[in-house]
C-alpha cells in the first residue's frame, strides 16, 4: 500500500456523489439480472470520470467530506485529527485498551501507529481533493462561484496548517496531477508547511472580490486560518490585521449526520467512553472536566447531569475504576463543530496586543470574545493579571477552552515551547502516567511508517528531529 499522503489520491469524490452512484447501479441491477454479476468498485475513480463540470463538483464536494472526516468526522477506522491530538495534549486521556492510543496519551508514539497512519491519509486526502478540485473547477467550470475555489484554497490551508502544528520536522506534502500521477514530496520543516499553507491562503483571498453570502463566508474563513498561519509564523502583528474584519459570530462548521458520518468527539466519548476528558493530567494539564467553565461543560458518567443525556454508565470502556468525564459541547451525534471562527479572530488579537506591551487592549478582546461568544453564564469580567508570565497563562487558558478538541491545543502547547521558551515538561502532560510508567518526550506526531514508501525519503528516517 503506498504512503498515507499518496493512497488513494485518485479517489477524489464525495460520499454524496459515490451513494448516488451506488443508488443508480442498484437501478440498473433492477433492470438487467445480469448486471448483478458484474463487480464494481464505486470507491476507485479514475481520473476521466471526473473531467466535467458536474465532475469538478463531485471532487469539490469529496474535499468538504473528506476535510469533516480528517477532523471531527472521523471514519470506520479512526476518530480523526481532533481527538487524537487531543490525546496527546491536555484534553483528553485514554479510556480503552487500544496499545495505539495508549501511546498518543503517553506521549511516546511510534511511526507504525495504525491511528495516526489513518488520521495521515485522511488529512492528505483531503488537501489532495481540494487540490485537484481547483484545477478541475479553473478547467471544466471557469465562470463557476468563485467562492467555491477560494474554499478549496482554504481547506489546503487549513490541512498543511495542521499538519505543521501537529507533526515533526521532515513532515510529507506529496501532490497529485490532474491526471492521477503521483508527485511524491521530500522532507520538509514545519516552518515550510506554514509558509506553504499561508501562500494557499492567500490565493484563495486573491479570488474573492465579491458580497455574496459564500464570498463572505468563504473570506472570513480565509482570514481566520491565514491569521492561525502567521501565528504559526510568530508573526503576530500581521495576524491580527488578517483576522480584524472577522466578527465574533462568525463559524466555519464541520456538519454532521446519521446518514453521513457521526460527530466522533460525541461517539467515542459519550457512547464509547474510549475518551475521557482530562483535568490537570500529568500535573501540567488544564482542569478540563472539572473547572465549571460554560465553555466545556462536563458531567461524571452515571450522575444526574450525564443521565439527562443518556449517559448512564459509570465505567470507562477498559472497566477500570478511572472516572469517566463526559463532554456537553456537543450533546448530540448531529451537532455541527467549529473548526474556524470568530472567537479565534478575537484570541489572535488578544495575543498579539500582549506580545505588543498593550495589556488594556488584551483584556478588551479576551472580553469581548466573552460577551459576543454566546455562551450563557460566561462572565465577561477579566482584569489584567499583572505580570508577563501570568498574562500568557491566561490567554493560552482562554484560547484552549474556546477551542477545546478542535485541533488547536497541540500547536499553542509547542509555540509556548518554540516563541515563549517554556521548557517542555512544564507545559506537556509528564511524569507518571496513569496506567503505568512515566509520559514519554514526545510533542508531535511522527511520520508514519507507511511513508516509507516514499522513494524521496531517506530509508530509515521517519522525521529528521521530534523538536518543538
Amino acid at each position: 500500500m503506498k504512503a498515507g499522503s499518496h493512497g488513494a489520491l485518485r479517489r477524489a469524490v464525495s460520499a454524496l456523489s459515490l451513494a448516488v452512484a451506488a443508488a443508480g447501479a442498484l437501478t440498473l441491477v433492477a433492470c438487467n439480472p445480469t448486471d448483478a454479476l458484474k463487480v464494481h468498485d464505486p470507491d476507485v475513480i479514475n481520473p476521466s470520470d471526473v473531467q466535467s463540470a458536474a465532475g469538478a463538483n463531485s471532487v469539490r464536494l469529496g474535499a468538504i467530506g473528506r476535510l469533516n472526516s480528517a477532523t471531527s468526522g472521523g471514519s470506520s477506522n479512526s476518530e480523526g485529527l481532533f481527538l487524537l491530538s487531543g490525546l496527546l495534549a491536555d484534553e483528553w486521556n485514554n479510556g480503552d485498551s487500544f496499545i495505539a492510543r495508549w501511546e498518543v496519551d503517553q506521549r511516546a508514539i511510534t511511526p507504525q501507529n495504525n491511528f495516526l497512519t489513518d488520521v495521515d491519509r485522511m488529512l492528505n486526502r483531503a488537501r489532495l481533493s481540494a487540490s485537484q478540485a481547483v484545477g478541475l473547477e479553473q478547467k471544466f467550470n471557469p465562470l463557476g462561484p468563485t467562492a467555491d475555489v477560494a474554499e478549496m484554497y482554504f481547506i489546503q490551508a487549513y490541512v498543511e496548517n495542521a499538519i505543521g502544528e501537529h507533526y515533526c520536522n521532515g513532515l510529507i506534502l506529496s501532490s497529485v496531477a490532474l491526471d492521477g500521477s503521483e508527485e511524491y514530496g521530500s522532507p520538509m520543516t514545519t516552518q515550510a508547511a506554514f509558509t506553504q499553507a499561508l501562500a494557499h491562503a492567500d490565493s484563495g483571498l486573491a479570488l474573492i472580490t465579491g458580497t455574496s453570502t459564500a464570498d463572505v463566508r468563504s473570506r472570513n474563513a480565509l482570514n481566520v486560518i491565514r491569521g492561525r498561519i502567521l501565528v504559526n509564523l510568530n508573526r503576530l502583528p500581521d495576524a491580527a490585521l488578517a483576522v480584524a474584519s472577522v466578527p465574533t459570530s462568525f463559524k466555519y462548521q464541520n456538519l454532521h449526520s446519521q446518514t453521513t458520518n457521526d460527530n466522533q468527539i460525541w461517539s467515542y466519548n459519550n457512547i464509547a467512553r474510549r475518551y475521557s476528558i482530562s483535568t490537570g493530567e500529568g500535573t501540567n494539564g488544564l482542569d478540563f472536566a472539572t473547572a465549571n467553565d460554560p465553555r466545556v461543560p462536563s458531567c461524571q458518567g452515571g450522575d444526574a447531569v450525564c443521565k439527562a443525556i443518556g449517559v448512564t454508565l459509570t465505567q470507562r470502556d477498559d472497566k477500570s475504576a478511572n472516572p469517566i468525564y463526559i463532554q456537553r459541547v456537543w450533546v448530540n451525534r448531529t451537532d455541527p463543530v467549529t473548526i474556524a471562527g470568530g472567537i479565534e479572530a478575537r484570541m489572535i488579537e488578544a495575543e498579539a496586543a500582549q506580545k505588543a506591551g498593550n495589556t488594556a487592549l488584551m483584556v478588551q478582546k479576551l472580553n469581548q470574545a466573552r460577551t459576543e461568544g454566546g455562551v450563557t453564564g460566561l462572565a465577561a469580567n477579566l482584569t489584567d493579571p499583572g505580570t508577563d508570565v501570568a498574562r500568557v497563562n491566561l490567554i493560552f487558558r482562554e484560547r484552549a477552552f474556546w477551542m477545546f478538541s478542535t485541533g488547536h491545543r497541540v500547536g499553542d502547547m509547542r509555540r509556548l515551547i518554540k516563541f515563549y521558551g517554556r521548557p517542555t515538561e512544564s507545559v506537556f502532560p509528564t511524569g507518571a502516567w496513569f496506567k503505568g510508567g512515566n509520559y514519554g518526550p514526545d510533542v508531535n506526531f511522527p511520520v508514519p511508517q507507511a511513508e516509507q514508501n516514499n522513494p524521496n525519503l531517506p530509508s530509515g528516517q521517519v522525521c529528521t528531529d521530534r523538536n518543538a
